[in-house]
């Protein structure tokens, strides 16, 4: 055996790298029918990688959807059990146009990694797997009991996860999870993520008429679609950013002093931010800050909108329909049944009389989630990677939702504390994703650690 675990990461790190290249060259998109066998081919990919690094009764189990992927060690007596989660299904590359590289052809520029799925989260996944692998191949065993749970929805809500954790609580229960959807930033600026904000989603369908009408012999009497749905779009916020809908913000947990302090902690750079954004200024509720907006409130957003002529040139009608999605992150106490509730009354108080309005609700809710500040696992967490950084960690809550943190607390009754190697700003979702492969050595070193400290006694 190899002497140690950190020396046995060195020596296999290009392999690494090269099963990484492999994993994202398959299109696992989840929200398109087309690419279901994919998916699949994804779920097996990452079974066999399992498999190879000593995980055992690995397995591909059937949802109502997308297949998951099960494994297990089990054999350090007395020792906490781990649930490690993941998700191997990934977004579109939409736009193609903007990619400077094919999004499914992996390419390293430097010390990145761009191809779609890197940062979100293929590249996440292996981290404690090769973690695992290595603690086996070195010492023969690890110093927790672990177990795996990947899924190929997380990218659409995670529709048929609940239902199969509540189908397999007793092969799911455990003493907490480790979630590597996520980062930890870098070895300068190391943060702990101890907060997920939840989601709803709705889309709305305006309808004025039978047909679309010609805008010559209708124009001026027929309603137009796209006219009511921009009204009511409108309506939903004030001209500073606060939302407008009666009933949104009636159970949200106010900010203390402690939170507001933590927060501003956050190594967030408006400027920087801004410049690799493109956005002009800053825009939300003026009472916070954006850090504060951005991870501790709810947002209100419309994430797509459509109707009418979509072609070359002009096309002279009013049209009979108009579509919009819409989603909410939400923060702690809010409902995602309640806000799905009060946002459909609202668009429905403010369409105009002269159109139909259909609201309907996307599957994949979630509620928030926050880490107690003293849960023990935080604290191994915060040692490992100091230990693996220039600093000790900054506490920060991630703007984002990952619906299985509230998910495993409400059915198998854990927590949840979050390892990755995202960095934050990797394009994920985006054009151009892409990630640190810096990082991705140095995070396969604080799993071993993790692994090391839990087993030793940092968590009761």
């Amino acid at each position: 055996m190899t002497a140690s675990w950190q020396e046995y990461l060195d020596l296999h790190q290009q392999r690494f790298i090269d099963e990484l290249l492999s994993f994202l060259k398959i299109p696992s998109v989840s929200t398109d029918s087309a690419y279901a066998g994919e998916v699949r081919n994804a779920a097996r990919w990452i079974a066999a990688r399992m498999e190879r690094a000593g995980i055992e009764g690995v397995q591909v189990m059937e949802t109502t959807g997308h297949p998951v992927v099960y494994g297990e060690w089990l054999h350090a007596e007395g020792q906490p059990t781990l649930l490690i989660y993941g998700h191997f299904d990934v977004q579109p590359a939409d736009p193609l146009e903007l990619w400077v590289h094919p999004p499914f052809e992996p390419t390293i520029d430097g010390d990145l990694v761009y191809a779609r799925g890197a940062s979100d989260m293929k590249g996440n996944d292996l981290l404690p797997v090769i973690a695992c692998e290595a603690l086996l191949q070195t010492t023969g065993a690890i110093p927790v009991n672990v177990k795996f749970l990947f899924e190929g929805e997380e990218e659409i809500g995670s529709a048929s996860l609940e239902p199969f954790i509540r189908a397999h609580e007793e092969m799911l229960s455990c003493d907490m999870v480790v979630c590597a959807d996520g980062g930890v930033g870098s070895k300068a600026a190391p943060v702990v993520n101890v907060g997920r904000r939840g989601l709803i989603g709705l889309e709305v369908q305006v309808t004025s008429a039978a047909t679309d009408l010609h805008s010559g012999g209708a124009g001026g009497i027929a309603p137009n679609a796209i006219h009511a749905l921009s009204r009511i779009l409108d309506s939903f916020r004030d001209h500073e950013g606060r939302i407008l809908v009666d009933g949104f913000y009636r159970d949200v947990r106010p900010l203390t002093e402690e939170d507001r302090t933590e927060i501003a902690k956050y190594p967030f750079h408006a400027e920087d931010y801004q410049a690799k954004t493109g956005i002009k200024a800053f825009f939300g509720e003026p009472e916070f800050t954006p850090q504060e907006r951005n991870t501790a409130r709810p947002t209100l957003e419309i994430n797509g909108i459509w109707g009418g002529y979509q072609g070359e040139g002009t096309k002279t009608v009013i049209p009979r329909e108009a579509f919009a999605k819409i989603t909410c992150r939400l923060v702690p106490d809010q409902e995602p049944e309640h806000i799905q509730q009060v946002v459909a009354a609202h668009i429905r108080r403010f369409t105009p009389k002269q159109v139909d309005v259909t609201v309907t609700a996307s599957p994949g809710d979630a509620e928030a989630y926050v880490l107690d500040r003293n849960h023990p696992g935080l604290a191994a967490l915060e040692e490992a990677l100091t230990a693996a950084s220039d600093a000790a960690p900054v506490r920060v809550r991630g703007g984002g939702t990952v619906p299985i943190t509230a998910m495993f607390k409400n059915i198998l009754g854990v927590d949840t504390i979050t390892l990755g190697a995202t960095l934050g700003h990797d394009g994920a979702h985006a054009p151009n994703e892409h990630f640190s492969l810096s990082n991705f050595a140095r995070i396969q070193r604080v799993f071993c650690m993790l692994f090391e400290k839990i087993g030793a006694g940092v968590v009761a």
